[in-house]
């Protein structure tokens, strides 16, 4: 298969969210050198990449068809259009922080929102032992989930102030994976803040702007 035939027949296999054809081209310049190759059509290892392939596009379908429900059921209400504002927000995530979440105008504080998610800080003690401080993941599993997600999808997006962010979490050591996890959690802890912010204050995302909030505190959206 020439270059031009794999990349439109793997198409609707890549996400939406990234430069489809540098991607499969470069999967197809490592499959043509890869020593597992040539590999004969009938091979039991082309049949099963035959089948991950199926099930890939099986997965977008569906991914497709909850999205145009999301929008069917949602495109008028007010939170979820502000929430889509927000970079790595889509259909999907937005609907999924609105049924676990419901109004986020009942938390009064932000800090409220991060405890229902389970992204609050705790510390286990027993006697005079105090151990570690991390993430005390008593809330919503799946809201905290959606939030990880979506802080992953908003930093390969283009320039935004959770891609900033990350970077600088990372600047010491890129390839420091207790780094990178503590960066990603801090990125799901902004998802988490900003998403409470514009939802309360009724105002869409701006990106890389640096707004006040009630009572003088400053956040960067």
């Amino acid at each position: 298969m020439g270059r031009e035939a794999f990349i439109a027949d793997a198409w609707e296999v890549i996400g939406r969210r990234v430069s489809k054809e540098r991607l499969l081209s470069d999967i197809y310049e490592t499959a043509a050198t890869s020593v597992g190759l040539p590999v004969h059509p009938d091979s039991d290892a082309v049949a099963m990449f035959r089948m991950v392939l199926a099930e890939g596009r099986s997965l977008i379908e569906q991914r497709n068809q909850i999205e145009a429900r999301a929008v069917e059921l949602l495109s008028d209400h007010p939170d979820y259009r502000l929430l889509t504002t927000v970079p790595g927000i889509g259909p999907i995530n937005a609907l999924t922080i609105l049924a676990e979440a419901g109004d986020l105008r009942r938390f009064g504080h932000h800090r409220q929102f991060l405890k229902f998610c389970g992204m609050d800080l705790a510390t286990i003690r027993s006697g005079t032992f105090r151990g570690q401080t991390k993430l005390s993941k008593y809330g919503d599993a799946r809201l905290r989930r959606t939030l990880w997600m979506a802080g992953q999808v908003a930093i390969l997006q283009r320039a935004n102030s959770y891609r900033d962010k990350f970077e600088r979490c990372i600047a010491r050591d890129r390839h420091n994976a207790d780094l990178r996890r503590k960066a990603y959690t801090a990125i799901a802890a902004k998802m988490a803040r900003t998403i409470h912010a514009i939802v309360k204050g009724g105002e869409p995302y701006r990106p890389l702007f640096e707004g006040t909030m009630h009572g003088g505190r400053t956040l960067l959206s």
